[in-house]
């Protein structure tokens, strides 16, 4: 695999001067961008992967699996579709998941974090079926982004429009694990002003080891009117019941003792009742004992109460609305777009370290999650002249209630009393319940002049203002109530545009940034603290902030097109949350923060068709991200050597290769390639998971037009991990310590395969 990484570098790299060579210059007339499209004309780092990039995975994968291939984006996840949140991570330039900005035709989705207390994951926002572009800012996004978590680079998802002609089109999916996949989608074509769309998606696959299942029922509606030139309206309503099994987080002992299959104990639940009996004996967990006959040895190859829990799961119901007004009185053009969201979730883990009174000595444990939030988003756009001017606002109230809580487990064999997939009723304790109330406020004001035909100078500034409150629901539990805001009404973004030659372009920006404080009881929050030690922090804690520079060039040459950039950006008062004792357990974090952090790489990404249907897409980046402080306490007294070490989940070295054939009859297919390298999971860097090399496959063929039932019929076959290989997929699936091993690590799923029948009617 090593050599084929090399060979796959070695081509890549061979593609600019081949193509330069062979193809006349021209304007971007590059057939490649129908898969990627690096973003000529912005004053950033920008690219794009079009809708043949979704078709091309696993029908049902996550848009994420979609942009794997841009340069920059590091994403990985446990299972072969991506979509499994409690798994799935993304980082761009050493910034991880919460310091990114998402949003779906401008609706802001949050952070996108598991516990996600402002918006929700994009597989649950949409179908992917139904998104037609997604676009990646890998250092900053554009100022009217609405979002305060956007440290980092952006990543906005563009919905399919309604056809203006009547069809119908689906697919169906079976494969490994029994994978059922459904997708099915009508658009009612031109009606007077308006065209619509309605799809329905199903899922339900069991998981690649262990027992369990992720369903999925998925319904989208969109709207669209335009009512002759000056107006136009859409509008889209989405819903989402998602219900998933979790894996059995890991630990690198652990994977070399019970290897890269070992899962939780479920359906096995007189085994799950017997260590946690045994568990009570020994003292492993709180409470007396109830069964001495049990002993006070684990069954072999189990050593700790930790090794493996009877099963765990996350339930997600969404509903996301919006709608969207434009009115263009030329040259002023003014848009509207009111949201609002519905979240009802819980986390569940069936936990040995809460016994349930007078029944088994297992509790169901939840995280519960309730979110009700609206919001504005309002710009308005200027043509005078050469200047192209903008300004904004967006406003978000977030009301989110989050809660700990323990149902009972009847004193059963054979099964447990409760089952993992379905909503819990009826607790028998509330360890702590809050209600968090978050309010936003940003504006942006941008310039893009254009000096000449050759050179555009951009320059704008936003702001924020966000409020966090947090009242306790239920006295006297912790973590912490109260009150912090951060506010920041000046952060410039200017850039610079310069087109010397046709095709051929240079680009320079600076963006300052800032991420603000999130309320929640979990994660990386003031309020995810002791109540103590939010009191102690809440006057002195500064927001998290970044100053990007970055630079580029981007070309157009026939049928080639490419980028090469570099950055560097200086991070502030990055905040870590370190947790106390098994992720399981839920104790209060303790928030640290690591001072600097000074992020610098390379980016280089080319897209070449060099015959008609054959399509070669390759990117390399390098990415070193260090910490460039220790970690202090008041006194001085070093609590973490994090000083020069390479920023968690960041590897220094990405590679991909893509070879497709997209013919439009007949045969096409995809090869991807894709290399990460170490990655470390502790903040002194003593611990990591090595790099991997991982191959995905797809096949398939498109019926020429021949009659009714073969017109617009394909039939594809989906490969993932092609080659089989024992990996770790996603690290800090329990947060990220300062030093040690930790259950923290995920496996990769191993090859699996995937049939898919497409039809489009008419």
């Amino acid at each position: 695999m090593r050599r084929m990484i090399q060979f796959a570098s070695a081509a890549a790299g061979a593609l600019v001067p081949a193509a330069a060579a062979s193809q006349p210059v021209a304007d971007a007339g590059a057939a490649a961008t129908e898969i990627v499209v690096f973003g000529r004309g912005q004053i950033r780092q920008v690219a794009e992967a079009g809708p043949e990039a979704i078709r091309l995975e696993v029908p049902g994968a996550s848009p994420f699996k979609a942009i794997d291939r841009l340069p920059g984006v590091n994403f990985h996840s446990a299972d072969p579709f991506g979509v499994y949140e409690w798994s799935t991570r993304i980082t761009l330039r050493g910034f991880n998941q919460n310091q990114l900005g998402f949003t779906l035709d401008g609706v802001p989705l949050g952070d996108m974090s598991y516990g996600n207390n402002n918006g929700l994951h994009i597989s649950r926002a949409i179908i992917s079926d139904n998104i037609a572009v997604t676009r990646v800012s890998q250092g900053a996004g554009a100022l009217a982004t609405a979002s305060t978590s956007n440290l980092g680079g952006t990543i906005e998802f563009v919905s399919r429009d309604p056809s203006d002609e009547l069809a119908m089109d689906g697919n169906a999916t079976y494969g490994a694990s029994n994978t059922v996949r459904l997708f099915a989608r009508v658009d009612s074509g031109r009606i007077g002003p308006f065209a619509a769309s309605v799809s329905y998606a199903f899922l339900d696959a069991g998981k690649w080891k262990g027992d369990g299942a992720q369903r999925h029922h998925q319904a989208n509606l969109k709207v669209v009117g335009q009512f002759g030139e000056r107006f136009r309206a859409s509008g889209f309503l989405h819903f989402s019941d998602r219900r998933e099994n979790d894996y059995q987080d890991l630990s690198l002992e652990m994977i070399r003792r019970l290897g890269y299959r070992w899962d939780n104990f479920a359906p096995n639940w007189d085994l799950a009742v017997r260590v946690a009996q045994i568990a009570q004996n020994r003292g492993d967990v709180a409470g007396p004992p109830s069964n001495p006959g049990a002993g006070t040895v684990y069954p072999a190859p189990i050593r700790s109460v930790d090794d493996s829990y009877y099963d765990a799961s996350g339930l997600r119901r969404d509903w996301l609305a919006s709608i969207g007004l434009e009115f263009d009185f030329a040259p002023v053009t003014l848009r509207l777009r009111p949201y609002w969201h519905q979240n009802d979730g819980q986390g569940i883990w069936y936990t040995p370290y809460v016994a349930t009174p007078g029944g088994a000595p297992i509790s169901v444990r939840t995280t519960e999650y309730d979110i009700q939030r609206g919001g504005l988003l309002a710009d308005v756009a200027v043509r005078l002249g050469r200047h192209a001017l903008s300004a904004g606002v967006w406003f978000e109230d977030n009301d989110f209630v989050q809660g700990r809580r323990f149902y009972g487990l009847a004193n059963t064999t054979g099964r447990p009393s409760r089952q993992s997939l379905k909503f819990k009723r009826d607790p028998f304790r509330t360890q702590w319940r809050f209600d968090f109330d978050t309010k936003t406020v940003q504006y942006f004001l941008q310039d893009r002049f254009e000096l000449s035909d050759a050179l555009v100078l951009n320059a704008g500034v936003k702001g924020n203002r966000v409020r966090n409150r947090s009242e306790r629901l239920v006295p006297g539990t912790a973590p912490a109530a109260g009150e912090i805001e951060s506010a920041d009404w000046f952060m410039p973004q200017v850039g610079v545009l310069w087109r010397f030659a046709s095709g051929q372009e240079a680009f320079f920006s600076y963006t300052e940034n800032r991420r603000a404080f999130t309320s929640a009881a979990t994660g990386i929050s003031p309020f995810a603290t002791s109540q103590v030690g939010f009191n102690a922090i809440r006057d002195t804690l500064r927001p998290e902030t970044s100053r990007t520079f970055e630079g580029g060039l981007r070309f157009a040459m026939g049928a080639l097109q490419g980028v090469a950039a570099a950055y560097l950006v200086n991070f502030r008062d990055r905040l870590l949350a370190i947790p106390i004792g098994p992720g399981i357990v839920g104790n209060p974090v303790v928030l640290q923060n690591v001072g600097r952090v000074k992020s610098r790489g390379i980016e280089l990404g080319a897209a070449w068709r060099p015959l008609g249907d054959l399509v070669l897409n390759g990117s390399y980046a390098f990415n070193r991200s260090t910490y460039e402080d220790d970690v202090v306490n008041a006194g001085g007294q070093v609590l973490a050597r994090t000083r020069g070490k390479q920023t968690v989940d960041t590897p220094k070295h990405l590679t991909k290769l893509d070879i497709a054939w997209d013919a439009r009859e007949g045969l096409f297919g995809q090869v991807g390639i894709n290399h990460a390298s170490r990655r470390f999971f502790t903040f002194e860097n003593d611990q990591s998971v090595p790099g991997r090399v991982l191959v995905d496959a797809t096949v398939g063929w498109r019926f020429a037009e021949a009659g009714p039932i073969l017109s617009g019929l394909e039939a594809q076959l989906s490969v993932t991990n092609l080659f089989d290989k024992e990996y770790v997929a996603t690290i800090g699936s329990n947060g990220f310590g300062n030093r040690g091993d930790n259950q923290t690590l995920l496996a990769g799923a191993p090859r699996q395969w995937f049939v898919t029948l497409r039809k489009r009617f008419p």
